[in-house]
């Protein structure tokens, strides 16, 4: 029978104007281009805080106030496409063994079933491939719908969501190769490794950025140290190759970085520079004169020059014709079309292919079908004894966050950590002094995964001993 929606085309056109959206935490980045005989204009950019969580507000108040924004930005585009923030990912790195092409697929398929900490069906998962490591990206399926519902209550069309700093440095053009790529947000640091036309690495260093009386002032230590973790993390083969890191964001900032990343980072050997203007060859379009560097303004232009995302993570849009002949492909069409069919058998030739074609499906089945039976039934187990695992290492994860609270100076302390059920953390200790303390506590409060903080003593003058306890947020982790 005939199968009306095969004759649907699914590709998306590609409009002439493009509104280009990079949200990162409160903050959201805009820039809306046009595309004019070969070129590209800048018609408008704005950059606003959002004082509603996308996420978590009602999507009818977040959308109106977006949609108020762009109203006062003179916005009236109405096709976007969005970065996403890196810090809503999961990410997992397998190293690919030596199988078949074909089998490659249900070895990612099982490698994202055994080490993502959720069920891989509340995802939507992307892949990147480079040599023989494989990077897949995890982001939960209810932070799309939610985006896209507030979107479309702001009377926006989505054409694409993805990461912004594959956009800022994508992987599969020649010149990044061996590049370690930073961008500096809101509150982290993305960074991402490209090798042999793939993403190795990809990562939210959460805690790099800080903001004191309205500065954002960089923890290059943590960023330096983070790199050395990153690259220690990756077979030496890959390791080897990576030879140049580029810092993007605000151009003070950036340079900032870059010059304290010399420093910290001499021994390695690195070519280290400040991305403040995007190369001639970055895009297969001329670009404005004095274009900002922008994970917004790069996603933008990239589709509007037709190159695809790396990461998609919009789903397929279901259109109304789709939809009609869904509804429509049973009852009396159904019959007109076994008809037609059945006259069609009669001409021969046609069957005669179709009998061929079967043929060769069953016999290149007949060949996979033992190994797959023997997937499915792997993944049957690994379903059923999954919750008798736990690889989550929330302890670690625990003693991880309140080192990163602990200065470095060794004005606090502590001197016994007790952690009950997986969840409950009690910590006491020494402080030099009330303001250290202090200190140490309110890092703590602001630290992912760290919910109702509580403290239970404080007690000295000069040497302060304390006590405070807290509940571990498993969901809250860092999700490198």
């Amino acid at each position: 029978m005939m199968d009306l929606l095969s004759l649907i085309p699914s590709k998306r056109r590609v409009p002439a104007a493009l509104l280009g959206l990079a949200l990162d935490g409160n903050r959201l980045d805009g820039v809306v281009l046009k595309r004019l005989n070969g070129s590209l204009q800048l018609q408008q950019s704005f950059s606003v805080t959002l004082s509603l969580d996308p996420l978590n507000a009602d999507p009818e108040l977040v959308g109106r106030e977006l949609r108020n924004h762009l109203d006062a930005a003179g916005v009236r585009e109405r096709h976007c496409v969005v970065s996403l923030p890196l810090k809503w990912a999961l990410t997992i790195q397998s190293e690919l063994p030596d199988l078949p092409e074909e089998d490659i697929a249900n070895f990612l398929a099982i490698e994202a079933e055994r080490r993502f900490p959720c069920d891989v069906t509340t995802l939507r998962l992307a892949t990147s491939r480079c040599d023989r490591l494989a990077t897949q990206i995890g982001i939960p399926s209810n932070h799309i719908a939610t985006l896209e519902n507030v979107l479309e209550k702001a009377r926006l069309k989505p054409l694409s969501f993805s990461l912004g700093i594959t956009a800022l440095q994508p992987p599969d053009t020649e010149s990044s190769h061996g590049v370690l790529a930073l961008a500096i947000g809101q509150t982290d640091v993305n960074l991402q490794i490209t090798v042999h036309g793939g993403v190795a690495a990809l990562r939210a260093l959460e805690g790099a950025l800080e903001t004191e009386a309205g500065r954002h002032i960089l923890n290059a230590d943590l960023v330096a140290r983070e790199i050395r973790i990153t690259l220690g993390q990756l077979p030496a083969a890959v390791r080897e190759t990576v030879r140049r890191i580029r810092v993007f964001g605000p151009t003070d900032l950036a340079r900032q970085l870059a010059d304290e990343l010399e420093l910290r980072l001499e021994s390695y050997g690195l070519d280290i520079e400040a991305v403040t203007a995007y190369g001639p060859d970055d895009f297969p379009v001329q670009l404005p004169p004095g274009a900002p560097v922008s994970r917004a303004f790069s996603l933008a232009a990239h589709h509007l020059a037709r190159r695809g995302a790396v990461f998609e993570f919009l789903p397929p849009k279901v259109t109304a014709w789709q939809r009609i002949a869904t509804r429509y492909s049973s009852g009396r069409l159904r019959m007109a079309a076994a008809i037609a069919g059945g006259a069609l058998v009669l001409v021969g030739g046609p069957f005669l292919y179709q009998q061929i074609q079967l043929m060769i499906l069953q016999s290149r089945w007949a060949a996979i079908s033992a190994r797959v039976n023997e997937l499915e039934t792997i993944q049957q187990k690994i379903r059923q004894y999954r919750p008798w695992f736990d690889n989550s290492l929330r302890s670690l994860d625990i003693l991880r966050q309140l080192t990163l609270a602990f200065p470095e100076d060794n004005s606090v302390s502590a001197k016994m950590i007790e952690i009950r059920n997986g969840a409950t953390v009690t910590c006491s200790g020494v402080a030099r002094d009330n303001a250290s303390l202090l200190r140490t506590l309110t890092a703590l409060r602001g630290a992912a995964g760290v919910a109702d903080l509580k403290v239970d003593q404080i007690r000295g003058n000069k040497t302060v001993q304390f006590s405070f306890d807290f509940r571990w947020n498993e969901g809250g982790a860092r999700e490198d």
